[in-house]
């Protein structure tokens, strides 16, 4: 029987001939500073061989609709499963996923209704009844008297089909006419369907005139139909078009009589339907529900979404908030963006306002903040009808029109509904804000579906709650169901509360199960496919994950490991690359790559259990792990400037009307449990408020009374974890714009000179240095079909990107292509007489990134390493003093040595006078911080306010802070007291002139 999973002479990208055995059915952790190889052994080596091997036991039909990776460079593997790997990448951007949805909850969860649901009328609200055939008949003798009507049974609803064999027997059962798909015709005349497409057919049972003593052919009509479609019966108006009362039928009425009378194709709208049903029906207000389905419940198919919003619960609509993002702002001074945006403005929008000033009195040099209510509401919504004078001036002819205002938002409405550009469509869209839709409120499904209800809850209320809430209210459902809705809904109630029991083991209670997918963080996403993983009880599998302790706060740290370690125990291999010191001290088995990152990396420095470990004296993680070495405590902790950024009553998401303030000139973190709110008060509020009023960023702002101090910065920075670009042609070179300087200097040798070459030579993606037969990207995909695309190098280049009289241009016999490959360090070295380039190579080394290569795809980052570079470009602008930097979780991904790095320049900013912002769970950044804004208690409904705020030996002191109760370990053992001291703010002229220069770099105007 295999014990382990043996690799040998596993060579992919950094890795050095690595040779490792893994215990099977254990809980393994590589770790290891960033960039050393972890990614590369644990999903480009093991994972994929994994996975290849399973899918190359598969036919070579299923083969073509599954991703097939190719094979990893190693020498063999052996002892492997089936692999599944668990990564950080969000679960899905499409609106309609959500947590309920990508949890398998909401399927069991409309199986539950449809099977227990009781519908109610919206008149009454009272249950609703099954119909009998004498109601049905009643309910069609209340119509006009002489009316007709088509008496249809609706046997084909929305399926794929031919349905021959099935129009053969209605012809054989005495049936002589069918409607298909909305259109009339003969049976024997039905056209050919096409099977691939869903087709509603609905055969013709009687034809019926309003009139005293049909009632006993209407029963027998009604009962035949309701037997054919299965309780279904639609009565439909045979009379589209009306004649005056005594005239005789002619034109159009009388040839879709004569049409029918042949039996050929006559079509009309269904308009005025009544839909009969044997099950259920309110008789008051004839409210009717055809059928209750599992479908009816599902707002992605179009017989249970909202037909208002197609199922999305909300709609875009033009945001004044967006079209007058700064109040501070007069209309002159460009108040109304869409309309000033032209430099300079438009004359005729510029008229218009002029007109509507004189009309309704108000002065273009008055702030928006400051015009009448009546001035913003006509500005932005027009005249409601109501005509106005509009003077323009055309050359040296002035005229005037007399005509209602349509509205700035009005005005965009039209150019939206009317533009057939999509440049025009995408530029407009940048002012639009998505709202509740007014027909559904939210709850995305259609009236007939939030009818039913299980316990006086329909199924869209069921969702909003959160996971921690729905728990309890399943958990407490069965007895108030009856005694034959418990023994229907016992089994389905089971696999709702275990999948909600896995969520919330892996510390996701906070989450609402509406929630969309999209909105999820990496960290998030992965544990909800965990929480899967487990769900299915698999055994015998290979599990990879990739930090699944992402985003989460040590309180919820041991519930993760207690999951992992469940998983573990039904028979599974799980492979965690990780940092988390907890993680490290619970595995069965730790593999510690290093020694250093990248050409320095790619060898495993110890392998084997946590005591084995510790006791190696040439691992950097041991040295941390064992105490040895240590991030330490500064000696002083800032005061800051005096001055504060306030956030005033912020409700955004759960935030309860939290009011905070955030000291300008310090290092802040803003802690938390997961969910607890941190986000939405630092993103969605702080950030969003601050960018849309210094940065003239169109964005959203958390609901909030008001964001105070922000005229003391003269910008914010949101350093994020999102790619530095999305195709192979991004790296960091050219984000950082080194790239341009390294091209500006080979165009500026000898050689390029006495051959005229220009920079655009030396760039890749531009025809005329470039190789041309891979198009400056070195390599050339090639499609297999039902085998994995293929990427070889390109035969002309030979992988340089370049072509061949490019190449030969070289400083210190090195073309731009060999420098592209060169590692930052390296790069550094190289152009060391280079201020320009050295410097922007000299910050990447600074935040950790040494070991990347100066061309490395952008695409091949991840979103630790990403972030890095931003904030490496960000260290490489002249410093202002002034600035408000924010980072979501900088330490993602981080070895403890690299976070020591990072700590160094993220406390060079705030040296400077900068406000450094940062999200973090991570304790070792926590207790460096001069102020902590703890939030809690809990998450989700549970959390939302202060808890504490002040020096983090402040939050040690409070009892309800979770932060506060793992940080204390840390500050005790900590040898440096901190002193309190002042930041020396810049001289103001100094920062002024630095602020000027820092803003035209950016190419931002700050609202002063």
């Amino acid at each position: 029987m295999l014990t382990h999973i043996s690799v040998r002479g596993a060579r992919e990208h950094n890795l050095k001939a690595v040779d490792v055995d893994i215990p099977r059915e254990s809980l393994t952790v590589i770790t290891g500073l960033s960039g050393s190889g972890k990614s590369s052994l644990a999903f480009d080596t093991i994972y994929a061989e994994g996975q290849r091997r399973y899918v190359e036991s598969l036919s070579a039909y299923a083969r073509q609709f599954l991703e097939m990776m190719q094979k990893p460079d190693v020498e063999h593997i052996d002892g492997l499963s089936p692999a599944i790997s668990i990564e950080q990448k969000t679960t899905s951007r499409n609106p309609r996923s959500t947590v309920a949805t990508v949890t398998e909850i909401y399927d069991y969860m409309r199986l539950l209704w449809a099977r227990v649901g009781i519908p109610y009328s919206p008149a009454t609200g009272l249950p609703i009844a099954a119909q009998t055939v004498s109601q049905m008949v009643d309910r069609t003798m209340t119509l006009p008297e002489g009316s007709r009507h088509y008496l249809l049974a609706p046997v084909v609803r929305g399926r794929k089909g031919e349905y021959r064999k099935e129009l053969a027997e209605w012809q054989k059962a005495g049936f002589t006419r069918v409607r298909i798909d909305g259109a009339f015709s003969a049976i024997e005349e039905a056209p050919t369907l096409d099977k691939k497409y869903k087709h509603d057919i609905e055969v013709v049972v009687d034809r019926v005139v309003i009139r005293e003593g049909i009632e006993p052919r209407l029963a027998d009509s009604f009962e035949t139909a309701l037997k054919l479609a299965e309780g279904l019966a639609f009565l439909d108006p045979a009379d589209p078009v009306q004649d005056p009362p005594g005239s005789k039928r002619t034109g159009v009425a009388a040839a879709l009589e004569k049409a029918a009378e042949r039996n050929v194709l006559a079509t009309h709208a269904p308009e005025g339907r009544i839909i009969f049903s044997e099950k259920f029906a309110c008789p008051v207000s004839g409210f009717t529900i055809a059928e209750i389905e599992p479908r009816l419940f599902s707002f992605n198919a179009p017989q249970g979404a909202c037909p208002a919003c197609d199922g999305l619960g909300e709609k875009l609509v033009f945001d004044a908030d967006l079209v007058v993002p700064n109040h501070a702002l007069s209309i002159k001074k460009g108040a109304v963006v869409p309309w000033a945006k032209s430099n300079p403005p438009s004359p005729y929008y510029m008229q218009v306002l002029a007109s509507l000033a004189r009309a309704y009195d108000f002065d273009l040099d008055t702030s928006w903040a400051d015009l009448p209510e009546e001035a913003q509401r006509v500005i932005l919504h027009g005249t409601n009808g109501k005509p106005v004078t509009l003077r323009f001036i055309d050359g040296k002819r002035s005229y005037e029109v007399k005509k209602p205002f349509e509205g700035v938002i009005g005005n965009l409405n039209r150019r939206m509904q009317t533009t057939e550009s999509a440049w025009m469509r995408e530029e407009l869209s940048r002012y639009q804000g998505s709202r509740p839709c007014e027909v559904c409120h939210g709850a995305r499904l259609r009236p007939e579906a939030l009818a039913v209800k299980i316990a006086g809850e329909d199924i869209s209320l069921s969702t909003r709650r959160s996971v921690a809430d729905a728990y309890d209210w399943f958990a407490n459902l069965a007895p108030k169901l009856n005694p034959t809705q418990q023994e229907i809904a016992k089994a389905i109630l089971k696999e709702i509360n275990e999948r909600l029991g896995f969520l919330h083991n892996v510390g996701l209670d906070y989450l609402h199960l509406d929630r969309t997918s999209g909105t999820l963080s990496g960290g998030e996403s992965q544990r909800i496919r965990l929480a899967s993983q487990i769900g299915s009880g698999l055994s015998g599998v290979l599990y990879v994950l990739d930090e699944p302790s992402i985003g989460l706060h040590q309180k919820d740290n041991d519930r993760l490991l207690e999951t992992l370690k469940r998983l573990k125990s039904l028979g599974n291999t799980v492979l965690v690359v990780e940092h988390d010191e907890d993680a490290i001290r619970h595995a069965d088995h730790v593999i510690d790559m290093g020694p250093g990152a990248g050409v320095h990396g790619g060898e495993v420095v110890c392998q084997g259990t946590l005591e084995e470990l510790l006791a190696c004296t040439t691992s950097i993680t041991a040295d941390y792990l064992s105490g040895r070495r240590e991030i330490p405590l500064l000696a002083t902790r800032r005061k800051g400037s005096g001055k504060f950024v306030t956030v005033a009553g912020a409700t955004a998401n759960n935030l309860d009307n939290v009011t905070v303030k955030f000291p300008l000139g310090t290092f802040t973190c803003v802690t938390g449990v997961s969910g607890s709110g941190k986000s939405s008060l630092t993103i969605d509020t702080l950030y969003a408020g601050a960018a849309r009023s210094l940065n003239g960023a169109r964005i959203p702002c958390g609901p909030c009374t008001g964001i105070k101090g922000l005229e003391q910065l003269d910008k914010v920075i949101d350093i994020d974890q999102s790619p530095i670009g999305r195709t192979p042609r991004s790296n960091p070179a050219t984000y950082t714009g080194a790239f341009t300087q390294i091209r500006d200097w080979f165009a500026g040798l000898p050689e390029s000179q006495a051959r005229g070459y220009k920079p655009g030579r030396f760039s890749f993606n531009v025809k005329g240095g470039r190789c041309e037969a891979c198009q400056g990207d070195g390599l050339i995909k090639i499609e297999m079909h039902f085998l994995p695309d293929v990427y070889v190098t390109c035969d002309v280049c030979h992988g340089a990107r370049y072509n061949r009289e490019t190449l030969e241009v070289k400083f210190k016999g090195k073309s731009i292509a060999d420098v592209l490959d060169m590692t930052v360090e390296d790069a550094a070295d190289f152009f060391k007489a280079v201020p320009g380039i050295r410097d922007k190579m000299e910050m990447l080394k600074e935040v950790g990134l040494g070991y990347v290569k100066v061309g490395q795809p952008a695409t091949t980052l991840s979103g630790g390493e990403a972030q890095r570079v931003k904030l490496s470009k960000e260290l490489s602008r002249r410093a202002t003093g002034k600035t408000l930097y924010i980072l979501d979780e900088p330490t993602t991904g981080l070895h403890f040595e690299d976070v020591r790095k990072l700590l160094e320049v993220l406390h060079r900013l705030a040296d400077q006078g900068n406000t450094v912002v940062v999200i973090e769970h991570n304790l070792d950044v926590i207790k460096t911080a001069d102020w902590v804004i703890d939030l809690g208690p809990g998450g989700g409904v549970n959390g939302g306010k202060i808890i504490a705020e002040g020096p983090p030996e402040r939050i040690v002191q409070e009892p309800l802070s979770a932060t506060g109760m793992y940080l204390k370990p840390l500050l005790e053992k900590a040898s440096v007291k901190p002193v309190v001291v002042e930041t020396k703010p810049k001289k103001p002229a100094r920062a002024k002139r630095a602020a000027a220069a820092d803003e035209d770099e950016l190419g931002l105007v700050a609202a002063k």
